[in-house]
């Protein structure tokens, strides 16, 4: 067996020299100065060079190419960089959005770091934390045979177990953890395994990696690695950058209206310490500041958050506001309206209104005409609220539950409304508490995770199925005068179970719940279950989220080894909303049925049992969905390449050292290019372009402006005249060169023999995240970093045009990380 201690450093092994490119390579650009035009009968400098093209094109070649568009081809140089910068910039908006100069971000970022300090230094307060520094790492004693661990320097593998073996050199045993790899057994000291393990756990619930990684070859986990640290950090970068476009917004605060502590004494409840906390948060938000808000309340279920949004849509609804309450199914709309309807009845002149797949046609218009009109001030529904035929009259807020579970066009919806009006997102799905800190600074967030104190724990019992357990479980609610929920995964053994609970139960009324029926049953369902006319409901995962039943105290879950471990916490959290004790019994076939994933879920939730412990399993299991609710869902897939739990620590502390990954942009007309090559344009292509002196200017001044511009120029240019030719190409590839390096911090290039160097003002933690992510090995391992410059000692003298091919597919790899660092 071989140890596993020390662990090589692949990044320090030796990589040869990279050869010189053929003329394959891409091509770079550079100034121009054009032969005597025989429409203009004058000659005129394009830049500052010149270059003699051996091979001249016809105008009839031109004009054919510029009447056949298939000709060009897709995969130039040119046309490859256009790709990439459309798909980072994402349509313009990251160009447009970059609009703060340097001293603003300099004080923002001061803020953010003194914000973070403070949660740190809570955290370690807390017993969290180690030195302001919060690990994942497992306890290698937690562990079980089989689990899938991961070793920050060689990767995942599988935990085998602990045992004693004697060292080298030493007669004393002690224990070594033994990990199973693709190529072979390792073994590392507890104490050393402690410090470099982390548990192995994928979004999707399983915990099964793709492949195990070599101990004989790392290279291919460092990759992975970087391209999840790559990953966050353009996470981290989007949600900084988005944040101050945040900032820059405006609208006046809220009036503080007299009338709120009427409201807020309807209340019958004693509001928890962090319920105080999340309305003094949103008060603040509403009537203090001046930018809109974009809140996420975060918290488990039953915990109070409809009470904070009930408060924010009461400030905004008397400031003469609209307030849309925006839900992912008609059950939790429903429950929403009646809520709100309950809790308004004192204010006769708010009105409110339902809008639902449930109306008629002539109820759903008369409901938009008094959207429209501003009679109505509370609006509820689901997606269909988003629709284009829902014209606000004078919206204020919208209120957003479980966010997570809209489809990704209704995302975009609502992500439009955060720029002119007031946001608030509901979150039953718990967020990581060193996460929450970290995140100061990037998101609003308040972080419910008290229960309140009438509040008893849910009672989770796990077996295999018998009818008789589940009688027995139903007839002790059914006596206490209780409700239950019987769930199943799918609609199909809805029936079966219905006509098993009537033979069972033949005096009590049972009914069926699911998201196929007709509109008008479901409703009616629903409504007679929440009164308590039914006892039983059988249903799907339908009563999810949000659904509030205070007599519904006992949940039986069957088959529940086809719902995820995060279905299964929040279906557990529908009972125990009140001070009695509620039980869920979770069911499951023979145990021999299960797969190891199955069986681990489901002891992970049984040892859960304590009420906001869901904080818990979202450090582990539960936390890829809170961080698909601040991140997006789209982010998620990176984490398979690491585990939940190194990705995690990597993303705390990428928010905790945001400053190091910044870069400042040179100004355009700032850059040098020190590398002397002189192209020609040739007389019939400038014959060809209807006004070249015009064209030149253009493209000029959309390289100044920004790199997406001189896309749109290129694209622009292509499309009218067709593909350049060679010299043309090395133009545009000199305006790009110079681009990039004005927005990666470099002000100067230039060549000495087989030297080519870099003058740049980025740090040496930027330049490492750079190289490291670059695709070319050839590239990448030619780079160092010495003070401010970047080097290159190439294997000898290329010839110009060949030096610029290089030096142009080298800033394209650096430009390709800028869209995971600050640019301010």
């Amino acid at each position: 067996m071989s140890a596993l201690c020390p662990v090589p450093d692949i990044s320090a092994r030796f990589f040869p020299k990279p050869r010189p490119s053929s003329g394959n390579l891409w091509s770079l650009f550079f100034a121009v100065r054009c032969p005597r035009s025989s429409r203009t009968g004058r000659s005129f400098r394009i830049a500052s060079a010149v270059y003699t093209e051996g091979v001249s094109l016809s105008a009839a070649k031109l004009a054919g190419q510029r009447r056949d568009r298939s000709s060009e081809p897709a995969g130039d140089a040119i046309s490859l960089l256009n790709e990439r910068i459309r798909r980072d910039q994402g349509g313009g908006r990251e160009a447009s959005r970059n609009t703060m100069d340097s001293e603003e971000a300099e004080k923002y970022i001061r803020l953010v770091k003194e914000q973070q300090q403070r949660g740190l230094q809570k955290l370690k307060g807390d017993g969290g934390g180690k030195d302001g520094v919060f690990s994942y790492k497992v306890d290698p004693y937690t562990l079980r045979s089989g689990d899938y661990v991961v070793h920050k320097k060689v990767g995942i593998g599988r935990f085998v177990g602990i045992k004693f073996d004697v060292p080298k050199g030493s007669a004393e045993p002690i224990e070594y953890v033994f990990i199973e790899y693709a190529d072979g057994m390792a073994k590392l000291p507890v104490k050393q395994a402690s410090r470099m393990l982390y548990r192995y756990n994928l979004p999707n619930e399983t915990k099964r990696p793709r492949a195990l990684s070599k101990l004989s070859d790392t290279s291919a986990w460092e990759r992975r690695k970087t391209k999840g640290k790559v990953a966050i950090q353009k996470m981290v970068v989007d949600l900084m950058e988005l944040y101050l476009h945040r900032l820059k917004q405006r609208r006046p605060p809220y009036p503080k209206s007299p009338a709120m502590a009427e409201f807020t004494a309807q209340f019958p409840y004693e509001p928890t310490p962090d319920q105080k906390q999340a309305f003094i948060d949103v008060e603040r938000d509403l009537t203090e500041r001046e930018t809109p808000m974009d809140r996420l309340i975060c918290g488990d279920v039953g915990f109070g958050k409809t009470e904070v949004a009930l408060r924010a849509i009461f400030c905004v609804v008397f400031a003469g506001k609209q307030a849309m309450v925006l839900a992912p199914t008609i059950v939790l709309a429903k429950q929403h309206f009646d809520v709100i309807s309950e809790r308004f009845s004192q204010f006769p002149n708010i009105r409110i209104g339902l809008l639902s797949r449930f109306q008629t046609r002539s109820e759903k218009e008369d409901c938009l005409n008094m959207i429209k009109n501003g009679h109505l001030d509370i609006i509820v529904g689901t997606h269909s609220l988003l629709g284009s035929r829902v014209v606000y009259n004078n919206l204020g807020l919208l209120v957003v539950d479980e966010e997570q579970r809209f489809g990704v066009k209704q995302k975009e919806k609502i992500a439009s409304f955060k720029t002119s009006v007031d946001v608030l997102t509901l979150s039953a799905t718990p967020i990581p508490r060193t996460l929450y800190l970290a995140l100061t600074g990037f998101r609003d967030a308040s972080l419910m995770s008290t229960p309140p104190p009438e509040r008893v724990p849910i009672r989770t019992h796990l077996s295999a199925f018998s009818k008789g357990k589940v009688i027995e479980a139903i007839k002790y609610e059914l006596a206490r005068g209780g409700q239950v929920f019987y769930v199943l995964p799918r609609i199909k053994g809805l029936e079966e179970v219905m006509e098993f609970l009537e033979q069972s139960f033949p005096d009590t009324e049972i009914a069926i719940a699911h998201g196929k029926q007709y509109s008008k049953q479901l409703e009616d369902t629903m409504e007679k279950f929440a009164q308590g006319d039914i006892k039983i409901l059988i249903c799907t995962n339908i009563v999810e989220s949000g659904l509030d039943i205070q007599n519904a105290n006992t949940i039986i879950i069957q088959d529940v080894q086809q719902f995820g471990l995060a279905q299964l916490y929040q279906l557990r959290g529908r009972v125990g909303r009140c001070d009695k004790e509620a039980h869920a019994h979770l069911f499951y076939p023979d145990k021999s049925l299960l797969s190891d994933q199955a069986l681990e879920r489901l002891a992970a939730l049984e040892e859960c049992r304590e009420l906001g412990q869901g904080f818990q399993l979202a450090e582990r299991d539960m936390g890829i969905r809170g961080f698909g609710t601040i991140f997006g869902e789209q982010q998620t897939g990176d984490v398979g390449n690491v585990g939940i739990d190194l990705f995690f620590e990597m993303l705390f502390e990428s928010l905790s050292k945001v400053e190091q990954h910044r870069i400042l942009p040179v100004y355009y007309q700032d850059v040098q290019i020190d590398i002397n090559i002189n192209p020609h344009l040739p007389s019939e292509y400038i014959n060809h372009l209807e006004n070249p002196m015009e064209i030149i200017d253009e493209a000029e001044k959309a390289a100044e402006k920004d790199t997406w511009s001189l896309m749109q120029f290129a694209e622009n240019l292509r499309r009218q005249y067709g593909k350049e030719p060679r010299s043309m190409e090395i133009l545009l590839k000199k305006l790009y060169v110079r681009r990039m390096a004005a927005d990666l911090g470099i002000s100067r290039i230039y060549a000495s023999g087989k030297m080519v160097g870099m003058k740049t003002n980025m740090t040496k933690q930027v330049f490492k995240l750079m190289t490291d992510s670059m695709v070319s090995d050839m590239h990448k391992n030619s780079l160092v970093y010495e003070g401010d410059h970047i080097k290159a000692e190439l294997l000898l003298e290329l010839p110009r045009e060949q030096l610029l091919n290089w030096i142009f597919q080298c800033l394209a790899e650096l430009y390709a990380s800028l869209p995971a660092l600050i640019k301010y």
